[in-house]
């Protein structure tokens, strides 16, 4: 109860800096980019009408709508407020209650979000079960994952040690922004387990209009467990403060953003059959393979994208927008973020007793073989940072609904600074390394109405750190309405050559150490999807050609595969009613022509059936049902805490144990609850082998409340 009285005031203090007293709780569901196409039934939802309603002679409420004059107003001489005026909102978009977005830092546009309000997805308060098949993870809230389907993995080049954490991490490209025609805020937590055990989830939002086209945004977020397991203890602190500016001509989006992960790295179980072959009293009676190993990882990041239209033909008093009228744009993109990592443990805490079942001790083991700088503790640290600058240019033809709607290009050049102790000169002390990358990138889109729309682009670096790394894209999309409801067939094509990360090539630590010189990583990739929102139905197709592919073997360390790699995929999503019963299901299959390089599961599945009605009319609503995940058994992947990176194991197949979580959610008014029983199957079945990951077994059992509620003033 102190905990969550805690996390309460901590809500309520951050909402009593930004607003005014009367705020509400509710969960935050982060919707991160993951890929071209995954905002179409927004789009879908919000189609502009292409008309403008307003009229020099017409006044405008607070909102810009227009209002009828009157003889009592004219007399009054009533001051009415000044309307939303952007390019980026369409007349229709202008009388929504809340618009919700992401911003490009690289080009001039925003990718449009729907608002968080519903039960939809809401009975699952781990973020990576969100996404089609979910996710192979540690275990707990707070830990690492890594995506079942590849072709939504992370591939970051910048600091990849905390890409097992992408699901929690807020950047630049996903940071929310909103606009909103009075002030929300958004308070959620959900806990579940004994005091000791507990799992806490908290989540924090305010959005708030100071005119109607500047407005301001804080999220919070706190995910955390204290540990089902020993040493288990794992946190998650993200960040983010949003200022935005939308005006006829001139836009601006900037903000902070904080990230925060801190874990106590248990190495997994000494013995498997301590979960398979044995009941204990507690799970906190299981030994574990590191007893005293912690990593911190945080980041700092200020970003500002903003940029100024000029119209190419002349701009009516009336016109609140120049986005359908021939114009050109010039902006600026800054950023600064860094990065900073710290592992620590001791020799003693690295070194457990193997037992057979009956009890007889068969060896001690330790779990590194390498101790490069001391042989009694590791203390390692390295940090990155990254200073990008970019100017763009935007050329707007005619109007942002024609064939081609805007033409983009600019200029960027980036920073990077490495900090790190080298394998010669480890003993001098702590270093920094520069690189720079000059590059060049463009773009262009249009659309033809609803039916159709396009994109493509490309960025090339001809100078400096990645001299001559090129990734290119496109993607088109065709609709068809059947009774104004769509089906899109859209395709895909993404292709990049570019230079490995840095730290997969040059990194030395207490117990790893290599310098590698790999050549440049290729892949070709094709997607097509067909999507029919109305029929709750997707499927897609997908393959990847892979040369070069650099990945960490079985003993951790980053190879470079020799031969090429070919993924493939297919992944279909259908979900059925029958009255108020809902039957949802997303299965991807996928094949490896090399598991040691690229391992998936040959097939995954997400099932999700529940009832869900209104209890009471218009006032509460109800659904009951089961969430599950399973997967085939393939050898998934390792994790090595002192670099928190997944590696490719081959000593051990997981999978075919399915998980399966019970779970109640009601929307009563403004306020949602859930009453989860998360792996509510444990024990029902014949296996009790439930491992995502070698060694980490799922948690136990537990039941979780959660609570969240939307306050608007």
């Amino acid at each position: 109860m102190k905990q969550l009285l805690k996390h309460i005031c901590l809500g309520l203090f951050v909402t009593l800096l930004v607003s005014n007293p009367s705020r509400v709780f509710a969960q935050n569901l982060r919707t991160s980019d993951y890929g071209r196409g995954n905002i179409e039934a927004m789009s879908n939802a919000l189609e502009q009408v292409g008309t403008n309603p307003y009229s020099a002679a017409t006044e405008y409420d607070e909102n810009g709508n227009p209002i009828t004059p009157t003889e009592e107003a004219d007399s009054a001489k009533v001051k009415i407020k000044k309307p939303l005026e952007s390019y980026f909102f369409s007349d229709s978009l202008r009388g929504e209650r809340f618009i919700h977005w992401n911003i490009s830092t690289k080009t001039n546009n925003i990718n449009l979000l729907p608002l968080d309000t519903l039960l939809d997805d809401f009975q699952s308060d781990y973020l990576f079960l969100k996404k089609d098949v979910g996710d192979a993870y540690l275990g707990p809230l707070g830990g690492a994952s890594v995506p079942l389907n590849f072709f939504r993995r992370p591939d970051s080049r910048n600091f990849n040690f905390v890409d097992g954490y992408y699901a929690y991490l807020f950047t630049p490209e996903n940071a929310p922004f909103y606009n909103t025609k009075e002030p929300i805020t958004r308070l959620g937590y959900i806990s579940g387990g004994q005091k000791k055990m507990m799992e806490e989830n908290l989540n924090v939002v305010h959005a708030q209009q100071i005119s109607p086209s500047l407005g301001f945004n804080v999220t919070y977020n706190n995910q955390n467990t204290r540990g089902i397991y020993n040493w288990q203890r794992s946190k998650v602190k993200d960040l983010s403060m949003g200022v935005s500016y939308t005006g006829k001509r001139y836009t601006l989006h900037a903000g902070y953003i904080f990230n925060s992960i801190s874990r106590r790295e248990n190495g997994g179980l000494v013995n498997d059959w301590d979960i398979t072959d044995t009941v204990h009293e507690s799970s906190l009676n299981i030994p574990m393979r590191l007893t005293d190993a912690e990593n911190e990882a945080r980041n700092n990041t200020f970003y500002l994208v903003h940029s100024l239209g000029v119209p190419l033909v002349r701009i009516l008093p009336e016109d609140f927008s120049i986005a359908g009228k021939p114009s050109f744009y010039i902006g600026h993109a800054l950023t600064w973020e860094k990065w900073g990592k710290k592992y620590t443990d001791t020799r003693q805490g690295t070194i457990y007793d193997v037992y057979d079942k009956q009890g007889e001790k068969l060896s001690t083991e330790e779990f590194y073989t390498n101790w490069y700088i001391n042989p009694n503790y590791t203390n390692d640290t390295i940090a990155e940072s990254l200073l990008s600058n970019r100017i763009f240019l935007q050329l707007q033809p005619w109007s942002r609904e024609s064939l081609v709607a805007v033409v983009d290009a600019g200029i960027g050049l980036d920073v990077h600074s490495y900090y790190h102790f080298r394998m010669d000169d480890y003993l001098t002390g702590f270093r920094k390394h520069n690189e720079e990358e000059f590059y060049v990138y463009g773009a262009a889109q249009g659309k033809f109405k609803k039916y159709f729309d396009w994109n493509a682009d490309l960025r090339f670096v001809p100078l400096g750190y990645r001299s001559g790394d090129i990734e290119a894209g496109g993607d088109v999309s065709l609709s068809l309405y059947i009774k104004d409801r769509p089906i899109t067939l859209s395709g895909a094509f993404d292709f990049y050559n570019r230079t490995p990360s840095y730290w997969s090539q040059s990194y030395f630590s207490n117990h790893f150490a290599w310098s590698n010189s790999f050549a440049k990583e290729n892949e070709s990739r094709l997607e097509i999807t067909l999507r029919a929102p109305h029929w709750k139905a997707e499927a897609g197709l997908y393959q990847s050609i892979l040369g070069n592919r650099v990945y960490y073997d079985a003993a951790a360390l980053p190879q470079q595969a020799s031969d090429v790699v070919s993924v493939s995929g297919a992944y279909l999503r259908k979900d059925f009613a029958l009255g108020k019963f809902h039957f949802n299901h997303r299965v991807m299959l996928q094949w490896s022509t090399d598991q040691k390089v690229v391992p998936v599961p040959l097939a995954s599945a997400y099932l999700s059936y529940y009832w869900e009605g209104e209890a009471v009319p218009d006032v509460l609503t109800l659904k009951i049902g089961l969430d599950g995940w399973w997967n085939t058994k393939y050898y998934a992947p390792g994790y090595n805490p002192a670099t928190m990176q997944f590696h490719n194991q081959r000593e051990q197949e997981i999978g075919e144990y399915p998980m399966i979580n019970a779970f109640v959610a009601a929307q009563w008014k403004r306020a949602r609850l859930i009453l989860q029983y998360q792996h509510a199957n444990q024990d029902l079945f014949d296996t009790r082998a439930f491992f995502n990951i070698p060694h980490y077994p799922l948690n136990m059992r537990v039941l979780k409340f959660g609570i969240s509620w939307n306050f608007y003033d």
